[in-house]
């Protein structure tokens, strides 16, 4: 099983043409975010701690690498939610992230998505993601080239049904920006 350290190298040992993270949860606990979203819930504006991960995020855009996200979620929207739309997607996307929202409240889950959070790299190679109950991450194990299959057609199923971030957000964000 891969520590959070071991997921980014082993990512970035993979990583030429794109990247694609499927996500399931409510709320992820990471030790990175918890002073963040506490700044979030008090209605702090947004700090500069995010700056690397955009700037990631545009380099590989810049060099033609496609990073996208489909997060299956319900409304209304948890804390971490908003604030995972509000800090996060809303900032990922305007640095060329593809971001997709499949809203369990509007539509039913499509057939073919896995039980789990997965990143699938260069259509090549598929990490699960492991939680415990509260959103905290356990590890992550690659997969298998006989189960690739799954999590490949997992892919093209969630983005061909789920909504482009930025049009889910002009629908639903006057509600949670503030909330």
């Amino acid at each position: 099983m891969l520590t959070g350290n071991e997921v980014g190298k082993w990512i970035d040992a993979r990583l030429t043409r794109s990247a694609y993270r499927l996500e399931l949860l409510d709320r992820y606990d990471a030790d990175s975010e918890r002073q963040a979203f506490a700044r979030f819930l008090r209605g702090e504006p947004s700090a500069a701690e995010r700056r690397p991960w955009l700037d990631r995020i545009r380099a590989e855009t810049e060099a033609g690498i496609l990073n996208q996200r489909v997060h299956v979620l319900s409304t209304p929207l948890t804390d971490y939610l908003r604030f995972e739309a509000t800090w996060g997607y809303a900032h990922n996307a305007a640095a060329g992230e593809d971001i997709r929202i499949i809203d369990l409240s509007e539509r039913p889950a499509p057939a073919g998505l896995p039980g789990c959070d997965y990143w699938l790299i260069d259509d090549a190679h598929a990490l699960v993601m492991h939680y415990d109950d509260a959103g905290r991450f356990i590890g992550a194990e690659p997969v298998s080239d006989a189960e690739l299959p799954v999590y490949q057609r997992a892919r093209e199923v969630a983005v061909a049904v789920a909504e482009p971030f930025a049009t889910w957000w002009a629908r639903h964000g006057k509600e949670y920006r503030a909330a």
